[in-house]
């Protein structure tokens, strides 16, 4: 079968010929229709994520959509090695399928799924998110990020703050339901100029803070953590929640007074610190979001033939491989 092959780690995968998937117990063969290109299946390409086995050659890419042996569309995570989901055919445990509505066209099921999975496990499962509450979302306007703010109004969050470095592009997530945006312009990633953007972040979250969702990490998440500490009144709980590291800076410097000074609770979403269960729920309730919620992501699809030649493709407008 054709497929999108990684010969070794830190390559990028080519077009190739790869060894058909044999069928095998509690499992089913996914005829592949469509697969999107995150951040997750291009870490787990390289060996460089945490629940990367690091075992190469292998197919790339952790979920898709396609028809399952017994004619059912659905949506399908993490197949069996060395089986990605780039491929033609994939080898998926039932459990890790769940039907795709019908009115969901594959694309968009498949491009969506990662995106609100991360945001709405990360609202529900992990900060709890409760009516009315004020909700940050730093990173908001990649793709993620975008999905979060929708889903937290969905949720029912009562006002979302969004960060982000394009001024333009945040003026965008506005129209998705951001009612504060602050942009990393006025000093964030500058060191001259982060006490500026501290303030304002400070004179923000002094207001009301619930629920930070962290898709960057990095400078921007200390001057978040810095800004609750300092802003916010004593014992009001902030739940901050780290998602993504879209910032490639993979540790921060974190003084220990502002944690003590504040009752901020840190933890991390994703793969291992949320079942995989309630992940797959999480992109099914995502699904079900589709319509009421009006979500929207943007999506540009290329057969799977010419991913040599997209996969370093940036994260907007999400990338969708198409087979068939």
């Amino acid at each position: 079968m054709k497929a999108a092959i990684v010969k070794a780690p830190n390559t990028s995968p080519v077009y190739g010929d790869f060894a058909e998937p044999a069928a095998r117990d509690g499992h089913t063969i996914v005829r592949v229709k469509a697969s999107a290109l995150s951040q997750l299946t291009k870490s787990r390409a390289s060996g460089s994520h945490y629940s990367s086995d690091g075992a190469f050659p292998a197919v790339a890419g952790t979920d898709g959509v396609g028809v399952s042996e017994d004619g059912r569309r659905v949506y399908f995570a993490l197949p069996e090695a060395p089986f990605g989901s780039l491929a033609e055919r994939s080898l998926v445990a039932a459990q890790r399928c769940i039907l795709v509505p019908n009115e969901l066209d594959d694309i968009t099921a498949a491009a969506i799924a990662n995106p609100g999975m991360s945001a709405w496990a990360a609202l529900v499962e992990r900060a709890h998110l409760q009516p009315g509450e004020t909700v940050l979302v730093n990173g908001a306007t990649g793709t993620a990020g975008r999905i979060a703010v929708q889903l937290a109004k969905y949720l029912g969050a009562g006002k979302v703050i969004a960060t982000g470095r394009n001024e333009a592009e945040l003026e965008q997530v506005k129209t998705l339901g951001a009612d504060v945006v602050i942009p990393f312009s006025l000093g964030a990633l500058h060191p001259l100029g982060a006490k500026r953007y501290e303030q304002a972040l400070i004179e923000e979250l002094g207001k009301s803070i619930d629920v930070v969702l962290d898709y960057l990490w990095g400078e921007t998440a200390r001057a978040v953590i810095a800004a609750i500490a300092k802003g916010v009144e004593d014992v009001t709980p902030v739940r901050f929640v780290h998602v993504g590291g879209a910032s490639g800076e993979a540790s921060i410097d974190l003084p220990g007074a502002g944690l003590r000074s504040s009752s901020i609770v840190l933890m991390g979403s994703g793969y291992k610190s949320v079942p995989l269960p309630a992940l797959l729920n999480a992109v099914r309730n995502t699904f079900d979001a589709v319509g009421p919620a009006k979500l929207r992501i943007a999506t540009k699809s290329v057969p799977l033939s010419e991913v040599e030649s997209h996969w370093n493709a940036p994260g907007k407008p999400r990338l969708v491989f198409t087979l068939g």
